[in-house]
């Protein structure tokens, strides 16, 4: 089974990101409660979706355990934790690219 990418999970985790804002706007406006439940089941189908794509990720090691636990655990009251972990280890992964660490000198023997 091909797992999905890094890119793919990070653009889903903005998706379901994006859905739970537009959930939160349409329950603070009296009267949309087609909009409640339109973006309330897409919440919740999207994070069983991310849930589950976490979890193949992270067997695949696609991910680390922080991703997947802010995922998770965290995603179901506000996926905006897993998509910040994607925004942090993104940034941890580019300065990685661009400045890598060296083994340095081997350690004298005694």
């Amino acid at each position: 089974m091909k797992s999905f990418s890094y890119a793919t999970l990070k653009r889903l985790s903005f998706a379901h990101s994006t859905v739970y804002l537009c959930l939160l706007i349409v329950w603070l406006i009296p009267g949309l409660a087609v909009g409640e439940t339109i973006f309330g089941y897409l919440h919740g189908i999207g994070w069983i979706l991310m849930v589950l794509l976490s979890l193949i990720a992270l067997r695949a090691r696609v991910i680390p355990m922080r991703i997947a636990a802010a995922v998770c655990v965290l995603g179901a009251v506000a996926p905006f934790f897993g998509t910040w972990e994607f925004v942090r280890e993104g940034r941890r992964r580019d300065a990685q690219r661009r400045f890598p660490v060296s083994p340095g000198p081997a350690p004298a023997a005694r």
